[in-house]
């Protein structure tokens, strides 16, 4: 049964390329594209760059779904999902084919009323760097257990000898950044995600802590000049809104 299956989706993969190429080579600018998204800053991008891909390709159906990591990969090699847009860590990578879209660091983000903040650059400055283990008494809020995020973290607090106190567990990286904001909690967050610099302070931790967007496709998937272009785009954005992020924030 179990290679009756496995057959039957090799059969619907191959039968979907063909028609993808043969839509290509008919100039049929017509169809549907299936794109996953991180929550947050996946919706973000969609809603910037789909005026421009529509002008382009004005008979494409975007199909997103707001899903994580773990989950996009499995829907792309199942097909049903063209392209996703994912964080990961070399650990996270599976056997399908992924793009690369630029590297992000990762920073401690603590209150600015807590006394250690005092050591924070000043604004416009590059952060300075600091010891997670300095922060071995203090709460944390931290990502969900299975995302890609705690793939890198966690053996950042293994390697500083201590495992966070953890307030709670959330998908949210701007849920995180309110709570330090409010004075609840330390936490790790990604460059996009960095703001509030009035009430926030960053630090770099000495491992230099990065994960890396990339785009996400089945191994062997033909892509589509519609799915190119998307990429395409979204790339471009990404790449724009992180040079705007370190201009603001260093």
């Amino acid at each position: 049964m179990v290679i009756h299956v496995e057959y039957g989706q090799r059969i619907c993969f191959l039968k979907k390329v063909a028609y993808n190429i043969i839509n290509d080579l008919a100039e049929n600018k017509a169809g549907t594209l299936s794109i996953g998204l991180t929550p947050e800053r996946g919706i973000n991008m969609l809603m910037s760059i789909y005026p421009e891909f529509h002008k382009q390709f004005p008979n494409i159906k975007i199909k997103p779904t707001e899903i994580g990591v773990h989950k996009q990969q499995n829907m792309v090699n199942k097909g049903d999902l063209d392209i996703g847009f994912v964080t990961v860590t070399p650990k996270d990578k599976n056997n399908d084919d992924y793009d690369h879209i630029l590297y992000e660091d990762i920073f401690l983000a603590v209150p600015r009323s807590h006394p250690l903040a005092k050591n924070a650059s000043a604004p416009g400055e590059s952060f300075t760097t600091i010891d997670l283990k300095a922060f071995q008494d203090e709460y944390f809020v931290l990502m969900f257990k299975s995302s890609t995020m705690r793939t890198l973290i966690d053996p950042l607090f293994e390697e500083a000898g201590f495992q966070p106190k953890i307030l709670f567990e959330t998908a949210s990286n701007v849920t995180m950044r309110n709570m330090v904001k409010n004075n609840m909690a330390c936490t790790l967050l990604a460059q996009s995600y960095v703001g509030d610099l009035s009430d926030i302070a960053y630090f770099y931790l000495p491992q230099r802590p990065r994960w890396e967007l990339c785009t996400l496709h089945k191994k062997g998937y033909y892509l589509t000049n519609a799915a190119q272009n998307f990429i395409s785009l979204a790339m471009r954005y990404f790449k724009e809104k992180s040079l705007e992020m370190r201009t603001q924030s260093f």
